[in-house]
């Protein structure tokens, strides 16, 4: 039996599936990882990425830091894709127990998954830093500079920067999902951002695995391996 045999028959059998996700979930929609420093931040912006969206440069220039979140991080008019659906479509059955994710779009819930552990939250919810109003993804969007609530207080997107905690109920709801898979499917992510990646520690089952195109610190503990597109892989477990 081939590997992708394999991964087959183990997603008929299981029905504690867990899914964790990062960047290379979403770029099949066409949504860019923001994280890579290319020509076109080089051009248009004086830093790199990670220190525009870090808590104390939002602190010290949110003018700039919004500028760059309107570019490069709100991700608006996107579709789900095949993994997207696919993962629903796996929780309706009964299969997937969790979805946990590092990508703050809301491509999983916009195809219906249910149960989603949103690492580093979602551009989605945006909250007034004063009153605690809720907004859009739209009106941060559609603001002029800095946006602000009513009440003028900045309005900050629900997502979590560089130097800022990740929210303390999701990651024990994540933990908790992990250690009861039985099976494990870690996918379009380079394992390297932490605390996040080191969740797929809490998993001790024999059914682990990783797809990513490139290799990851991980590839050793999976017991099945694909170098390959996640729309490769999923377009056949359909």
């Amino acid at each position: 039996m081939n590997e992708l045999e394999t991964l087959k028959q183990w997603v008929k059998e299981s029905s504690r599936i867990v899914f964790f996700g990062g960047a290379g979930v979403s770029t099949e929609s066409g949504i860019p990882d923001f994280r890579s420093v290319d020509g076109l931040y080089s051009q248009k912006f004086d830093y790199p990425p990670e220190q525009i969206i870090s808590h104390s440069f939002y602190e010290r220039d949110p003018a700039y830091f919004f500028r760059f979140y309107r570019e490069k991080m709100l991700p608006l008019g996107f579709e789900p894709n095949i993994t997207h659906k696919t993962l629903a479509r796996w929780e309706k059955e009964g299969r997937l127990l969790a979805v946990v994710t590092q990508n703050i779009d809301g491509l999983h819930q916009k195809a219906g998954s249910q149960n989603v552990c949103e690492l580093h939250g979602s551009v989605l919810r945006n909250y007034c830093t004063r009153c605690r109003k809720f907004h859009s993804a739209e009106f941060v969007k559609e603001s002029a500079g800095i946006p602000r609530c009513d009440c003028g207080g900045i309005v900050k997107p629900d997502v979590v920067l560089y130097e800022e905690q990740l929210d303390h109920q999701t990651i024990e709801r994540s933990i908790a999902a992990i250690r009861n898979a039985d099976l494990l499917i870690v996918a379009g992510t380079s394992l390297t951002v932490y605390p996040a990646a080191g969740l797929v520690e809490y998993y001790h089952g024999n059914r682990m695995v990783l797809i990513n195109r490139d290799e990851t610190p991980y590839d050793y503990r999976a017991d099945l391996v694909f170098h390959e597109s996640l729309g490769t892989v999923f377009s056949q477990l359909t």
